[in-house]
């Protein structure tokens, strides 16, 4: 009898085949298969590596939901897509499925010289935009309690940035905040759009364009993110640029990369020689699962991780309604108290030294 492990290990070889077929409505990116939930509802939560080893640590198959904080094998997404209960009956299925005949892949289209979407395409963009000194990229910012932006030359300004609601509308242009997205070599794969207001900053709408999706991403995303500074000892991931740079107010001496959504920050992939990653929580169901999920995987590999939590939904409600020392006040409570004199007392902060 093929024991467990064995049969888990034979359909990490067809990972993506077992998605296509029990995971229907997600897509591949990448080295993923992305989808919304076990139940195989549309969306991004769920990721399933689809590349890697048959067992073992990295291995092809293994699955994570940022949302609840749920993982588990190829075995676990058969038997809850087929409401199986005991293995016997999960096996008899993992078998029938590996018993088919596979379908020729489907036929790729002639690649254009830059697909859209690919991350030629997002480097492109990057290239395109400008420095966002002067440019209404740098007012966004500022309304929004961001104004040190020493080692923020991952972002840029696109003056006319296309933008478009669905295939069946015309194509818009917004002027828009680009982010550079890179791997731990520090190659670009991927850019995040933050189209802009240009009449400027409103409460209800914080400076982003009155549009449906006022922010996008393109190319290879998952793992990846917006890095500020070169991390080498010491570094911190939270959830979308403004937590990131929220932070990086009250403590400009910590590096940080700002993952896309909670399902990328869980999936980030963890520098080398790292002491201690600080996890920037965000107050909701999806962003308490993914930092869970990041620091066991922290802690797996032997890195101490520490979650920042904010005293309102996010960091960036902090700043702007506490302002920057009373949310470096609010970070010293919490940061690794070896720590304390290197992150608050640099660049002039005094508080260390009381």
């Amino acid at each position: 009898m093929q024991s467990a492990s064995d049969l888990a290990a034979d359909l990490a070889r067809e990972a993506e085949a077992v998605c296509r077929e029990y995971l229907s409505n997600g897509k591949r990116q990448g080295s993923y298969w992305l989808v919304g939930n076990l139940d195989n509802e549309p969306g991004r939560s769920l990721f399933v590596r689809l590349t890697g080893p048959s067992s073992g640590k990295g291995a092809a198959g293994k699955w994570t939901d940022a949302a609840t904080g749920e993982h588990g094998d190829l075995l676990d997404i058969i038997r809850a897509r087929c409401g199986l209960h005991g293995f016997a009956d999960v096996a008899e299925e993992a078998r029938r499925f590996l018993r088919q005949p596979r379908p020729d892949p489907p036929a790729r289209t002639p690649r254009q010289s830059t697909p859209a979407g690919s991350p030629e395409a997002a480097r492109r963009l990057f290239r395109m935009a400008q420095p966002i000194r002067g440019t209404l990229a740098e007012r966004y910012l500022a309304n929004r309690g961001l104004t040190d932006l020493r080692g923020t030359d991952a972002l840029r300004f696109h003056p006319r940035c296309f933008y478009k609601p669905d295939s069946a509308s015309p194509t818009e242009t917004w002027p828009a905040l680009i982010a550079a997205v890179t791997d731990l070599s520090g190659t670009t794969t991927g850019a995040h759009r933050t189209w802009l207001d240009p009449k400027g900053f409103s409460e209800c709408r914080l400076g982003k364009a009155p549009i449906d999706t006022p922010r996008r991403a393109m190319g290879r995303l998952l793992g990846h993110g917006v890095r500020f500074d070169t991390p080498s000892d010491l570094l911190m991931v939270g959830e979308g640029l403004e937590t990131v740079l929220s932070v990086r107010q009250a403590l400009p001496d910590l590096p940080g990369i700002a993952a896309l959504s909670a399902a990328h920050l869980a999936a980030i992939e963890i520098p080398p020689g790292l002491t201690r990653l600080y996890v920037l929580r965000d107050r909701d169901p999806a962003g308490e699962a993914a930092t869970q999920t990041l620091i066991d995987r922290a802690n797996e590999i032997g890195v101490e991780a520490i979650a920042l939590t904010p005293a309102r939904e996010d960091f960036n409600e902090d700043l702007m309604a506490f302002g920057v020392d009373e949310l470096r006040a609010y970070l010293r409570t919490q940061i690794a108290p070896e720590d304390l004199a290197r992150l608050i007392s640099g660049r002039g902060h005094p508080e260390a030294a009381e």
